[in-house]
């Protein structure tokens, strides 16, 4: 992305006053909201809007609450959401929005803090959610194609869109009937994929236009990163600079909305955390109000929270946008909230000049500029100003008689042209630590671990089998991350020596064994490759029958892309490999496996955990002697208190974990940062899911992790540090 200081608005434009006059096109109808080049217009007001995305299915109902109370006190007039589409129809036609999927609840939520609400239906929507929120089931519906002009896709589309809409119009959540939704959004940065469809592309972007106006919502829709989205929808920008990058509404009767300021950015397993500073966001915000004439702000995320159970894209950690203003567990992060709650007062203090006064830029300088906006009304005169400096260095200008002290790279906001309420640069707000306190080591005569270990399946204990390798999804149908792929291999002569197991895959992990001993393993890269990643590993093989069983595990399915109905997972190719020959066995007849026996048994529920023999471990039995795939299960008491809790589970390798026969998501340990750290290491247990006591801790281990230093953690805010420098480097 291109910088604002050099951008191209500045070039030229900096010796002389220029007068621009923003004037209201025509009013767009669509009931209680409505909208023009200005703003969107609630009830007859113009409104400048600050939005906050929190997703549901994020946290849990009884986090809602405070999670809403907690982004209106930083001054979000707007709870922004996806709805999750995998989620609502898990199978054709069966709806579940129950629990962390009552999205009615959620909105009502909304409503009772008297808030707005901004409904992101899609129904794809990326998100960083597996499969971009598109049920799996879609993939075996015959002729289909994803997000194009293809009628069995768009009978589905339409249909889950029509369900949603009834439900929010049968609840009268819609503004047009007196409830909080303002706003609604249909598909979801399409205008990334929309190229290689071609004509289907265009004739798709009018389809669902129309197909979402012609459900008659009676508010606006909007698309987003969609410059050619059809009257009377609405293109908006999603990014962390579109103060920069907005090429802006595609028709003067529209208004300028930002969709998406990323307050962090997206996070996968063998990545750094992404800091995003509040004083870059503050700027930059700011930056679009003006340079755009913007008037709805979105913070993508306001609260990320946790990607529960199997929900994460490929590669997502379990933590979702945790360097938000509320972070994962819903705790305030300083100095962040603050500054832009100090930053939204500052703005709606003058709002009124901003969506209906005439503006004007000024020079007052070669790196500074004004932007002033005076507006006549019944209630008289006001003005209100905004002063830039684009140096590097402190500036002193002089702004209508008085001279004012610009910190580098700043906006200061003047809501009466005549001091300052808020400068970005400058953070009132000390920065808060979060401690993660140990509350209970699961060890000890108190905390008895016990294991169960998988079986390595043969390929004589499979039943489904083709004579070739398969592609994984189409087997699992995403019902687990993991196949097995066994084959028996017996050489043609006696003569194989030095053999070498190669395998190729396009999965995200695989691990190898053969005649049941672990062979190795690889994983592939974060960044989605494209090619085949190799796992070679030196083997031993019997003259006679040898069993090739090969683990392939996905950690979430990809979430963006063109086609994604045609994308492939799992091996792609085999071979044996002797010093005297080599033996492709790709296209022999392999055996599979869906998942595991403890998966297919839920033996991570109270009611099926004994469903399986289970074996103690203690400190003299180690718990990590062999990579071969294993469950082990312990009790423990809830920590005291009201206090956020999480697993630390530095010491455990991958898998996933449920607490009472919850999800709370896979972990990676074994995967690590370029400074040699895992991206994550405390997993969030909402109290939600916790009893006083005697809870069930299941844990599925695919390789060696030691379940025995494992420590339960109470989260909180225990230490304000003095603020940094006031000034920060904006991007």
């Amino acid at each position: 992305m291109g910088s604002y200081y050099g951008g191209w608005w500045w070039r030229g434009r900096l010796l002389a006053a220029v007068v621009v006059v923003l004037a209201a096109a025509e009013v767009v109808a669509g009931g209680n909201v409505t909208y023009d080049g200005r703003s969107l217009i609630v009830d007859g007001e113009r409104k400048v809007l600050f939005s906050g995305s929190i997703h549901y299915p994020r946290s849990t109902p009884k986090m809602w609450r405070s999670l809403i109370e907690k982004a209106k006190e930083g001054g979000i007039d707007v709870i922004e959401t996806y709805v999750f589409w995998s989620l609502h129809e898990p199978k054709s036609g069966h709806y579940d929005f129950i629990g962390r999927n009552d999205l009615v609840r959620f909105i009502k939520e909304v409503q009772a803090q008297g808030l707005y609400a901004c409904l992101r239906i899609g129904p794809f929507i990326e998100s960083e959610w597996t499969y971009g929120g598109i049920p799996f089931w879609l993939h075996d519906i015959p002729g289909i194609v994803y997000r194009t002009d293809n009628k069995p896709f768009k009978n589905h589309m339409r249909n889950f869109v029509t369900k949603i809409v009834e439900m929010m119009k049968s609840e009268s959540l819609f503004a047009s009937q007196g409830g909080p939704i303002i706003l609604s959004q249909i598909e979801n940065e399409y205008g990334n994929v929309e190229a290689p469809f071609k004509k289907g592309g265009k004739a798709y972007v009018q389809w669902a236009a129309k197909m979402a106006v012609d459900l008659q919502t009676g508010v606006p829709w909007v698309m987003c990163k969609q410059p050619d989205a059809p009257d009377p929808v609405i293109n908006s920008c999603n990014g962390m600079r579109c103060g920069e990058t907005f090429t802006g509404p595609n028709s003067p009767s529209k208004p300028a909305l930002w969709t998406e300021n990323w307050t962090s950015f997206l996070q996968r397993y063998g990545d750094e955390t992404y800091l995003r500073s509040a004083q870059d966001i503050a700027f930059h915000t700011l930056l679009f109000i003006v340079a755009k004439n913007g008037s709805f702000v979105n913070y993508y995320m306001y609260h990320g929270g946790t990607n529960f159970g199997r929900s994460g894209a490929a590669y997502m950690v379990t933590q979702y946008y945790d360097q938000a203003p509320l972070d994962e567990y819903g705790l305030i992060r300083e100095p962040k909230w603050s500054h832009l709650k100090e930053m939204h007062a500052a703005v709606k203090s003058c709002s009124s000049a901003l969506v209906n006064g005439v503006q004007r830029k000024i020079s007052l300088g070669q790196h500074q500029q004004a932007y002033v906006y005076e507006d006549s009304t019944d209630e008289g005169n006001k003005c209100a100003a905004f002063l830039f400096n684009n140096a590097t260095t402190n500036a002193t200008v002089e702004f209508r008689n008085a001279n004012f002290e610009l910190r580098p790279r700043s906006i200061s906001v003047l809501p009466d042209c005549k001091k300052i309420a808020f400068d970005t640069a400058k953070v009132n707000a000390a920065i808060s630590k979060r401690i993660a306190t140990k509350s209970k080591t699961l060890k000890g005569a108190e905390h008895q671990w016990e294991e169960y270990r998988e079986a390595i399946p043969t390929f004589s204990d499979t039943t489904v089998r083709f004579n070739q390798i398969e592609e994984q999804t189409n087997i699992t149908k995403d019902s687990t991350d993991y196949l097995w792929y066994t084959m028996s291999f017996q050489p043609n002569s006696a003569s194989c020596t030095e053999p070498k197991l190669q395998v190729k895959f396009l999965s995200h992990l695989v691990y190898a064994f053969v005649n049941g001993e672990y062979a190795g393993s690889a994983h592939g890269n974060s960044t989605g490759q494209k090619k085949a990643v190799l796992v070679e590993a030196p083997i031993s093989l019997s003259e006679s029958k040898n069993d090739v069983s090969i683990l392939s595990v996905m950690v979430g399915l990809w979430d963006s892309g063109a086609f994604m109905e045609k994308r492939y997972a799992g091996l792609t190719k085999v071979e044996i490999q002797c010093k005297e020959t080599t033996h492709n066995v790709t296209s022999d007849e392999w055996g599979y496996q869906v998942g595991f026996q403890g998966e297919s048994l839920g033996i991570y529920t109270q009611e099926n955990t004994d469903k399986v023999k289970w074996n103690p471990i203690s400190d003299s039995s180690s718990a990590n002697d062999d990579p071969s795939p294993r469950w082990f299960r312990t009790k423990f008491d809830a920590p005291k208190g009201d206090e956020p809790v999480a697993l630390n589970l530095t010491s455990m390798g991958k898998g996933q974990v449920w607490v009472n026969g919850e999800s709370i998501g896979r972990y990676w340990m074994t995967i690590k940062t370029k400074q040699g750290n895992p991206s994550q290491t405390l997993y969030h247990v909402p109290r939600e899911f916790l009893n006083t006591s005697d809870n069930l801790l299941v844990i599925l281990e695919e390789s060696n992790g030691d379940p025995l230093q494992i420590t339960v953690r109470t989260v909180s805010i225990t230490q304000l540090l003095h603020p940094r420098s006031r000034h920060s480097t904006i991007r």
